[in-house]
């Protein structure tokens, strides 16, 4: 399925277009957000995430590049997983 579709399906809140993202692009996501944290559950948790947020920021957003900028969200929240996970008073 083209992007431009994908990104249609979501300004039109299909939650169809969800699982056609899952479908399309969840073994992109998850590589990324792997290399980051090295643990397959919060991988896992980080690629969920990037669907949740990519449901509530594409209305007002259109990207030009969809694997991009899924792609930078979900290496933000790696991130941000791997800052949680390493937090001192966690250690």
């Amino acid at each position: 399925m083209e992007d431009k579709l994908l990104i249609d399906g979501l300004f039109a809140r299909d939650e169809r277009s969800v699982a056609r993202l899952e479908e399309k692009y969840s073994g992109y996501c998850y590589t990324v957000a792997y290399a980051v944290v090295r643990c397959r559950e919060d991988a896992q948790e980080c690629v969920n995430d990037t669907y949740l947020k990519a449901w509530n920021t594409i209305p007002p957003t259109k990207p030009i590049h969809f694997f991009a900028y899924l792609a930078k969200i979900c290496r933000h929240l790696a991130f941000d997983r791997l800052d949680w996970n390493n937090a001192a008073k966690r250690k």
